[in-house]
């Protein structure tokens, strides 16, 4: 009998090379699942990478879906929406509205144009950029009127505009007026006093310190810019003129910077009506359909603008020696 074989007594075990081809496996199937879950989440990755990227340019280029546009909805009222502050962003910046503006004149679809105003003012700027556009574009397109439909409020920087359009519209509530201009700020130089705190100012230029809050008043520089002020308000004054014409029923105060309600203001010829958009659109345009052409900030801008803004606010800041003056 051969001792060399395994009896029923010594079981067999397993070789090394056995042992050594299980571990190598069992490696080589972990690393490829390693590389699939990899390719996976690589994959995935990229997708949503280009979807967020589809997003910012449909965003961005203000594309629609299938390829359609305004024009293919056929005849309708093109409304652009101004809430809040008239300043350099936001729905009543010229940045905002201009292109708005454009976009729903130019359209072959557009009958009439609505303003959807809710402003209690801001920069005269920003107001006359799209007064002038306003009527640059009145001229181009003289079968299109410009409605504006008052909400809450439509004062200051916010009428501005409004004086601009064919007709205005009111809810006998709303708030309508305030034909003026102010510029504000605060005086410290009592408190400094008191506190012992001395200021310290050098500047290249007689009147580079123009109102600085720390330094006392200074009547050249008060004069000044009460002329700026005055300036700016005969400029506002000559735009409710020339838009309202012969409508407007003048007294001592229209153009103190009171406001009134829209009741009052139509009865003073500050306003024609009473009305909404969508009564606007329906019983003035007759064109029932609305297409709102506001331009709304998108993710782009949006990132953008923060790292704009972190950047730059302490530059900014340093170069505003003076408040600017306000339709407020």
């Amino acid at each position: 009998m051969n001792e060399d074989l395994p009896t029923a007594e010594t079981p067999k075990e397993p070789s090394r090379a056995n042992w050594e081809r299980e571990t190598l496996e069992k490696l080589v199937f972990a690393t490829v699942r390693e590389q699939q879950a990899a390719r996976r989440w690589s994959i995935f990755f990229k997708l949503t990478f280009l979807g967020l990227l589809f997003l910012a340019i449909y965003s961005y280029f203000d594309l629609h879906w299938f390829g359609g546009d305004a024009d293919a909805v056929g005849r309708h009222t093109a409304l652009i929406e101004i809430h809040g502050s008239i300043e350099s962003e936001g729905s009543g910046s010229a940045a905002a509205v201009i292109p708005s503006l454009n976009k729903a004149f130019g359209d072959s679809g557009s009958v009439a144009i609505v303003l959807h105003i809710n402003s209690p003012g801001g920069s005269p700027v920003q107001a006359g950029m799209i007064v002038d556009e306003i009527w640059r574009l009145r001229k181009g397109y003289p079968n299109k009127p410009v409605y504006v439909v008052v909400d809450e409020i439509c004062a200051s920087g916010g009428y501005y505009i409004a004086a601009a359009a064919d007709r205005i519209y009111v809810n006998k509530a709303s708030i309508v007026g305030s034909v003026g201009v102010l510029m504000d700020g605060f005086g410290f130089t009592g408190t400094m006093e008191k506190l012992g705190v001395e200021r310290r100012l050098l500047t290249a230029g007689a009147n580079k310190g123009f109102l600085d809050p720390f330094s006392p008043q200074s009547e050249k520089h008060k004069a000044h810019a009460q002329a700026m002020l005055d300036e700016i308000h005969q400029q506002f004054i000559q735009v409710v003129r020339t838009g309202r014409g012969k409508r407007l029923k003048e007294t001592p105060d229209m153009f103190s910077g009171l406001f009134w309600t829209g009741a009052k203001a139509v009865d003073m010829g500050l306003a024609d009506g009473f009305g909404t958009v969508d009564s606007v659109a329906r019983d003035v345009a007759k064109a029932e359909d609305i297409i709102d052409y506001t331009q709304h900030e998108n993710l782009p801008e949006r990132v953008l603008k923060k790292f704009g803004a972190a950047v730059g606010a302490g530059a900014i800041k340093s170069l505003q020696s003076a408040p600017a003056p306000l339709l407020k």
